[in-house]
């Protein structure tokens, strides 16, 4: 599971720690907190409150030493490198702020980038795709899988069980998806069925 504040950073607010904390009593699963990450310190504070990985966005975009500097003192395996992708005709932009500010990185260099700084997952959001439920983005996803080591995490345009094995077979490792399972749109048990039969190995 992922839960991200998608505004926290723009709006300059702080983690909501009370909520990490009543997931984490109530669920068996590892799951990942982003929004509002800035410091080591809340990196700490979120995994005291129960997280088992936290996602940095924007905060890693401003100050790239942050990823190093988790990494060190919690391990790879701790930090999610989230990237907001825009395609721009020729190249894919990194976004910060919620998708809203533009920063002229590309964001297969700040993929190898990030592993470089020790990120030990990517989280890749293609903010033109998301919520549009027609399929991920298959190019930028296949481009980043084959430019780092790191496991991948596809994120945005989930809208049929299909989408979800184009994604898996172009290179992520995972895919995430939020309405289609908020609303009961697809079965998670019939979801992970379907893939087993593309020949995908599903736990």
């Amino acid at each position: 599971m992922v839960f991200y504040d998608i505004t926290a950073s723009s709006e300059d607010r702080e983690i909501f720690l009370d909520t990490v904390e009543r997931v984490a009593e109530q669920v068996r699963i590892p799951f990942t907190i982003g929004g509002g990450i800035r410091t080591p310190d809340d990196f700490r504070k979120v995994l005291l409150a129960g997280a088992d990985k936290v996602s940095v966005n924007t905060a890693a975009v401003l100050n790239p030493k942050l990823i190093s500097e988790a990494a060190e003192i919690y391990g790879s395996q701790c930090v999610v490198l989230s990237i907001d992708a825009k395609n721009q005709g020729d190249h894919w932009e990194v976004f910060i702020h919620g998708g809203r500010t533009p920063t002229g990185i590309d964001v297969v260099e700040w993929a190898k980038q990030g592993e470089a700084l020790g990120a030990g997952e990517i989280c890749l959001n293609a903010i033109d795709a998301d919520g549009v439920k027609t399929g991920y983005a298959l190019g930028i996803t296949k481009a980043v899988s084959q430019a780092v080591r790191l496991p991948i995490i596809a994120s945005g345009g989930a809208g049929e069980m299909i989408h979800f094995a184009d994604v898996l077979e172009a290179g992520a490792d995972a895919a995430l998806a939020a309405s289609v399972f908020h609303y009961e749109q697809i079965p998670i048990p019939t979801l992970k069925d379907y893939l087993r039969s593309r020949g995908l190995i599903i736990r």
